[in-house]
């Protein structure tokens, strides 16, 4: 049995989240990747995901594992799995690993890039990846508020109502915010993440650039733990998993963008 790591990039548009659900509710990408691997070597495997997106979110570099009889060169199986895949899943690389590897478990930091349309109409290029936002938003102060999520905290109040997790508890090692032409783009790099705690966070900035929190709230939004105080939870569709870590290396070493 070979323990196989698989980047991918998905369109998550047309799709009901990452994790595998009972055909009802629609296609999931577990369950297309799955469904191809059965076609292609008529063998049930089970993958183990890094990150269950939601329904409507996107990933440029998804990474999941699985054991596998099969002997196919791992080098072959991006060919092999995309010419059956849909045209909006992609494996983008495949590798070898340890048996101990855990997708999952082993992830040192992910970085999450939430996409904001600010133009007073519409863009037709970004709809599908971007919450259109068309009231002016202070950027100055998104980029305030940003600056104290960094750090180590219980983030309970970003969290979804609900949430099972067993601690809150999260460092979130650089929260940005940066604008080119109408386009915002948060990024949020982290060790872990609630559920639906970058689309909250984004949600929270959102309201800091309409005026509706001011930016030296957010420590006393933290330290209350209470989802209310915190902003909306922003569309799936604009939020994208951009990459995931496994090794020792900082987050600015690979992308200088987030200093």
């Amino acid at each position: 049995m070979r323990n196989i790591l698989l980047r991918l990039a998905y369109d998550g548009t047309n799709y009901h989240g990452f994790q595998r659900q009972p055909a009802i509710h629609g296609r999931t990408i577990q369950g297309e990747l799955e469904r191809v691997w059965k076609k292609l070597f008529a063998e049930e495997i089970k993958i183990i995901t890094a990150g269950r997106t939601d329904t409507g979110v996107h990933a440029a570099g998804q990474v999941v594992n699985f054991f596998t009889k099969a002997r196919i060169p791992y080098n072959k199986i991006p060919k092999a799995m995309n010419s059956i895949l849909p045209d909006d899943i992609r494996i983008l690389e495949a590798q070898v690993v340890s048996e101990e590897f855990n997708a999952r478990k082993n992830a040192k930091w992910k970085r999450y890039d939430y996409r904001i349309d600010n133009s007073p109409i519409p863009d037709v290029f970004s709809r599908l990846y971007a919450l259109h936002e068309p009231l002016p938003l202070n950027i100055e102060n998104m980029q305030k508020a940003a600056s104290y999520m960094e750090g180590r905290h219980d983030f309970r109040a970003f969290a979804a109502a609900g949430s099972s997790a067993r601690s809150f508890v999260r460092t979130l090692y650089r929260c940005k915010v940066s604008q080119q032409n109408k386009q915002i783009l948060v990024t949020c790099i982290g060790d872990g993440f609630l559920y639906n705690m970058v689309r909250i966070i984004a949600g929270t900035l959102i309201y800091v650039g309409k005026g509706k929190i001011q930016p030296e709230e957010i420590p006393e939004i933290i330290k209350s733990k209470d989802r209310v105080r915190a902003g909306i939870t922003a569309a799936a569709k604009g939020l994208t998993l951009t990459y995931v870590s496994y090794d020792d290396s900082e987050p600015a070493d690979i992308f200088p963008d987030t200093l």
